[in-house]
């Protein structure tokens, strides 16, 4: 066999399986920047949102008063004066939920405050736990 007949020229083989010429690196390069640059637009656009939430709030303590009673204490801070909602849950110690209570945070009320909080129970909680605060705007609990 001579060398010549030994190596096939590649145009031959590019013909034979239906491939032109033209790389399509230069295409799939630009198609994997712009799924890059749209994926970290979503990124840093979430990061600066996700940040700032209009309303942050923690529970500072709780105290079981009785079977049918458990007391909280939260604090609740907004960025904006907009209201808030607060959702606070009473739980046993199988970490069933026997009681809630929701507190509405008028727009007009101080931006950064201490709310005391009664809830009313089924039967004796272990535990009170803040779920937290959402706002007509956000809608995921801060």
């Amino acid at each position: 066999m001579t060398e010549s007949s030994a190596s096939i020229p590649t145009t031959d083989l590019d013909a034979r399986y239906g491939r032109d010429r033209r790389s399509r690196r230069p295409l799939l390069i630009g198609v994997l920047a712009v799924v890059v640059l749209a994926g970290l637009g979503w990124l840093t656009w979430a990061a600066v949102i996700g940040s700032n939430p209009p309303v942050t709030s923690r529970l500072l303590g709780f105290e079981v008063m009785s079977a049918t009673s458990a007391k909280a204490t939260i604090q609740v801070d907004r960025t904006k004066s907009v209201e808030a909602s607060c959702r606070l849950q009473a739980k046993a110690a199988d970490f069933s939920i026997v009681g809630e209570l929701t507190l509405t945070i008028p727009a007009d009320s101080p931006r950064h405050q201490t709310l005391p909080a009664t809830l009313t129970t089924q039967r004796s909680a272990t535990s009170v736990v803040l779920i937290g605060c959402t706002t007509a705007d956000s809608h995921h609990p801060h």
